[in-house]
């Protein structure tokens, strides 16, 4: 059987622990590593991979899994899905998500590619577990509880601020879809407590939570990349009401987003042109081997 060529582009905790899962995977194999700064002081843990600074410098990739922060996805995708190479990533602003793919779709159409957008555990895995439990309960309220953990994209944002050395987003849930964002950010020399907080708090990431920030001599001190979810659906299945269905998980949060964008990458060979969330994609597309071993199994 061949192999999936993935290449891997940005190598911070998603990136790193996207490696470990593709190592792990069969029906892959690691196409390269793209970094910004390329070959240049690369980790030893990369030496029996190809690094470079340009994913063009890579030969037969099949699929670019984007590690990379949020904001930067849709410049990655834009420069990598004319290529004829797949694209997939952890993009994970909620009220961004449809423009996003509207801004793709053109893109892989033109190109016959496929893009597989928001893949990781919120938005990602928890969208198709709400889809479901809407589906058992048409009618109905859904509450999903962050935490508590660490938020990647929220402390990437922080992180991206000017006078911010360094920086952790603490999730807290309050209950009934409502949480607290604890930001505990070490200042470069100069800046000020109030300006970084204003400029935190003005951010989309943050504009609709309530959140709090301090100043600690130690990020490092304080991190714990543990996360998890509780959803929450009540409602009515056909005429009867009073039906509740619950989903928890407790996880590590770049190693489950990590997993995820495998997955979605394995998928994303299966699917027309297109780009795609991934409540839009079949689940057993996300597995590896043949449909009648998995449908054997699962079903």
């Amino acid at each position: 059987m061949k192999k999936i060529r993935a290449a891997v582009v940005g190598y911070g905790n998603i990136g790193k622990y996207t490696i470990e899962a593709l190592e792990a995977s069969e029906d892959f194999e690691i196409a390269g590593i793209v970094r910004r700064k390329g070959a240049e002081n690369c980790p030893p843990e990369l030496a029996a991979y190809e690094v470079v600074k340009d994913i063009t410098e890579l030969r037969d990739v099949d699929v670019a899994i984007l590690a990379t922060p949020t904001r930067s996805c849709e410049e990655y995708a834009k420069k990598i899905l004319p290529l004829g190479i797949n694209t997939v990533d952890s993009f994970d602003i909620h009220t961004s998500i449809l423009d996003y793919r509207a801004s793709l779709m053109p893109v892989c159409k033109a190109s016959g590619t496929v893009a597989i957008i928001s893949a990781g555990w919120d938005p990602g895995s928890d969208s198709i577990v709400r889809t479901l439990m809407e589906s058992l309960a048409p009618k109905g309220l859904s509450y999903t509880n962050f935490g508590p953990g660490m938020s990647m994209g929220h402390s990437v944002c922080v992180r991206s601020k000017a006078g911010v050395k360094n920086a952790l987003s603490m999730t807290i849930p309050k209950g009934e879809g409502i949480h607290r964002r604890m930001v505990y950010v070490e200042l470069e020399d100069g800046a000020t407590l109030e300006e970084v907080t204003a400029a935190i708090k003005a951010d989309p990431y943050f504009a609709n939570d309530e959140t709090h920030v301090f100043a600690v001599p130690s990020v490092d001190a304080v991190r714990d990349m543990g996360h998890g979810v509780n959803l929450v659906r009540k409602g009515v299945s056909g005429k009867t009401q009073n039906q509740r269905i619950e989903f928890n998980m407790s996880i590590n949060n770049p190693a489950l987003t990590a997993q995820v964008l495998v997955n979605v990458a394995r998928a994303s060979l299966k699917q027309q042109p297109g780009c795609y969330t991934m409540i839009e994609v079949p689940v057993i597309d996300m597995l590896p081997g043949d449909r009648e071993s998995i449908i054997a199994h699962l079903v």
